[in-house]
């Protein structure tokens, strides 16, 4: 990403979408001035631009809201999910550039700005969803100076790809974030992890140790955890070779085992299973996923470009537990490796709804009866 850290809100600052297809979208300037590419993706929340934006899983991704109104409560310290940004662009149809709320601290394009994130607004961003939805994801590049020569940025625009996905986002040293009244130790891999998972981890009694993506079974074992969780993340899931064999090493254990978003596709991949990519991917706060046990819908928060192949789960290695309402694509797996399972979607939410904390009960559950057996 090439840009400068300078205002580039004030009216009138013309910028560009465009489209390795070679469409061309014209909007203003909302953020850092300059030039970004990466691969054009849409969500569907209505609140939470906050945690989208610090949302690890967004690496390497220019990020269209299909809500209108973006920014009207503006921008705090409170509702960040990492520490910084991720997302390599930001779209939206209307800034709300006045913000009201008794927490916000900066308006959105000021957060974008020192952020030196490059971002446009006032396109039409239902008919760029709809083109996403119809031709399937695919790389792109806001731009706040229109370039003269447009062969040459369509050419870098249909070359970039997403790679060390992980290993960019993770943090590269343990953190230890303790429980109030503490009775469980879990070991939270960090894949690109949202806080609320540790927060939610937390809010149950269990003290979370955070590790770097590489940790290995030995590392693991001088934490001596009650159980392991896998966060989410982003990238392809089968980039991750060694985390895979790494996970290989980990189930030959019998510690319980929770994995969530890329946790679920990479422990698909761990045990045999596969993963594809999603023609434009589940992102948003309102999908629709069945609990095949419950015979239950639930509401969920999602990210993820790619799923895990529901064929691909065979008999010796569990069951489909969860399934997208929409599609039918795998949601969740039950494992036959004795207290272990994942799922596709966000149960910690953050933003969201929270209709799935259950299964962070469920987690607890395992722990216990593990522990008591």
């Amino acid at each position: 990403m090439t840009s400068s850290s300078k205002m580039a809100y004030r009216e009138g600052k013309r910028a560009w979408l465009i489209l390795a297809d070679g469409t061309v979208y014209s909007g203003f300037s909302l953020g850092a001035m300059g030039t970004t590419i990466g691969e054009v993706v849409f969500t569907t929340g209505m609140t939470g631009y906050q945690e989208t934006l610090t949302d690890p899983s967004y690496y390497g991704q220019i990020v269209t809201q299909t809500f209108p109104l973006i920014g009207n409560y503006g921008v705090n310290t409170i509702d960040p999910e990492s520490s910084r940004i991720w997302l390599r662009g930001y779209i939206i149809r209307e800034w709300c550039y006045e913000p009201s709320n008794f927490r916000s601290k900066s308006t959105l394009g000021e957060y974008l700005s020192q952020n030196d994130i490059v971002g446009i607004y006032d396109i039409d961003t239902r008919a760029l969803t709809k083109k996403i939805r119809e031709y399937g994801v695919m790389n792109g590049a806001i731009t706040t100076h229109y370039p003269e020569d447009m062969d040459e940025l369509l050419e870098k625009i249909r070359n970039f790809e997403i790679t060390d996905a992980v290993k960019s986002v993770s943090w590269d040293s343990p953190h230890y974030f303790p429980a109030d009244d503490p009775k469980y130790d879990v070991v939270l891999f960090d894949y690109g992890l949202k806080r609320n998972i540790a927060r939610s981890l937390n809010k149950r009694g269990c003290n979370v140790t955070v590790v770097p993506y590489d940790y290995t079974l030995k590392d693991i074992d001088k934490l001596h955890p009650d159980g392991i969780m896998l966060s989410n993340g982003p990238g392809d899931p089968a980039e991750n070779t060694q985390v895979i064999e790494n996970l290989k090493e980990i189930l030959k254990t019998d510690i319980p085992v929770f994995g969530i978003c890329l946790g679920h596709q990479l422990m698909a991949l761990a045990t045999g299973g596969k993963t594809a990519k999603l023609k434009y991917g589940h992102r948003g706060a309102n999908q629709p996923v069945v609990d095949v046990a419950l015979d239950r819908v639930f509401v969920t928060t999602q990210n993820h470009g790619y799923y895990v192949v529901n064929d691909s789960i065979t008999p010796d290695i569990g069951k489909v537990s969860h399934y997208n309402a929409n599609d039918g694509s795998c949601e969740g797996v039950e494992y036959k490796r004795p207290y272990t399972f994942t799922v596709q979607f966000h149960p910690e939410a953050a933003a969201g709804p929270q209709d799935t904390q259950y299964l962070f009960d469920r987690f607890i559950n395992n722990m216990e009866e593990h522990k008591n057996k």
